[in-house]
């Protein structure tokens, strides 16, 4: 979160920022709430010496009389005391439920817009769009001909969202996770597998709403946990409370886990099939940068989705995402769209990876800090995310993609090893 002395100096930019990011953040609250806060603090520490002041005067009291005075004026003190401490207690938790909901600021070079619609293309894959002599199916049809995916069995067993991946589309998504976690080893990442849960206090500190009619989580009742929406949740969660060493910095982590999203208001052509689901499979890329990093991390996580789908050969663009349709954590985010030629008409974009520079504001929320060596205190760490594989999203890129004239599915030669088979048929 934006710490809380920069929101009341620099209101009207948090103000404006806020209607850029769509967030309906109530700034000029908060500044209200900020100056009672002052007043509020002010009167209880004057209570409060006044009430040491008190109880200092009871011991050299000339008689019982003036002894019992002072210590009914020292309770009464006392009273307003505690009281004045509620009433400040009751500022700062409303402050503090404004400032979670405010988001970071926007990098200056990101585009300004409502919606996606805004967003600007900076670059495409080396792969370019592929030309069929028939018209190409969308993925739903070719997995069901192929046996690879079946909708209805999960809609019958979880319920819509939810399917089972049989067949060769099992031995891809192994292939995904293989053909990723390698590229990312050699590039000194962490490998890891993470829980499926998280204790809520770490979905908030990731800029992640647990409960409430605006959430994508899924929580468990009765408990603390919900279950995760992305590794970035429980990767950025690892090392809360704790200081590291400049030295350490930057660090490197993929995660695999599932990802669960309930996926509120998802409706369209484009919630078809794998595209919008309740459950995947995901590798996450994450960092934690000094602030000097993370710029450059960020184009190195954007090079990174790239690579992995130019070496999958599968055609796509970047593009640099507008003000509107950045999440609340992210100073800046560019998502890579893989073609989808079964999308629509004469097919569409679709995003399958994105990354994120999330500066200091996962790490306020989560009290991660590093040490520079020789000096006193310490600085907030930066945070980084960038999605290396969504394997649900990469298996509709690569079906629609690769597939042939007689209904088989052409295995990416990035793959072929893991498959063990160049043709998927039935």
């Amino acid at each position: 979160m934006l710490d809380r002395k920069f929101i009341i100096e620099n209101a009207a930019l948090v103000k404006a920022n806020c209607i850029n990011r769509n967030c309906p953040a109530d700034v000029d609250r908060f500044v209200a709430l900020d100056t009672e806060r002052r007043e509020k603090q002010a009167l209880a520490e004057d209570l409060n010496r006044q009430a040491n002041e008190t109880a200092k005067k009871i011991g050299p009291a000339k008689d019982a009389a003036e002894r019992e005075a002072l210590k009914a004026k020292g309770r009464e003190l006392r009273d307003q005391v505690t009281a004045a401490q509620a009433e400040l207690d009751g500022l700062l938790t409303e402050m503090d439920q404004i400032q979670r909901m405010i988001p970071n600021l926007t990098h200056p070079a990101a585009p300004t817009g409502a919606d996606d619609q805004a967003n600007l293309e900076v670059r495409r894959g080396k792969t370019p769009l592929p030309k069929f002599d028939f018209k190409p199916l969308d993925h739903v049809t070719l997995g069901e001909k192929l046996g690879m995916i079946d909708l209805e069995g999960g809609a019958k067993v979880a319920g819509h969202g939810f399917y089972f991946l049989k067949n060769d589309a099992v031995l891809l998504e192994l292939a995904l996770q293989r053909y990723a976690l390698e590229l990312l080893m050699g590039e000194g990442f962490t490998p890891t597998i993470t829980p499926d849960l998280a204790r809520n206090e770490i979905l908030q500190g990731t800029g992640y709403i647990p409960r409430g009619p605006e959430t994508q989580i899924y929580s468990i009742d009765g408990t603390d946990l919900s279950l995760v929406a992305t590794a970035e949740i429980t990767l950025g969660g690892l090392y809360s409370d704790m200081i590291l060493e400049e030295e350490q910095l930057p660090i490197k982590l993929c995660g695999i886990s599932h990802c669960y999203r309930t996926e509120a208001g998802a409706h369209g052509r484009a919630s078809r099939g794998l595209y919008r689901v309740h459950q995947f499979t995901k590798i996450e890329m994450f960092a934690y940068t000094t602030p000097e990093q993370s710029d450059a991390m960020l184009d190195y996580f954007c090079e990174l989705e790239g690579r992995l789908f130019d070496g999958l050969e599968i055609p796509y663009r970047v593009v640099d995402t507008a003000s509107g349709d950045l999440g609340g954590p992210a100073y800046r985010k560019f998502d890579l769209e893989a073609w989808m030629p079964g999308r629509g008409e004469q097919g569409e974009y679709g995003e399958v990876t994105s990354t994120s520079n999330c500066t200091d504001y996962q790490s306020r929320r989560l009290g991660i800090r590093y040490r520079k060596k020789g000096e006193k205190g310490t600085h907030f760490v930066h945070t980084l995310n960038g999605t290396a594989i969504a394997i649900s999203r990469a298996l509709i890129a690569i079906l629609e993609n690769y597939q042939q004239s007689d209904g088989t599915i052409r295995v990416p030669t990035a793959l072929s090893n893991w498959v063990n088979k160049d043709v998927l048929s039935v």
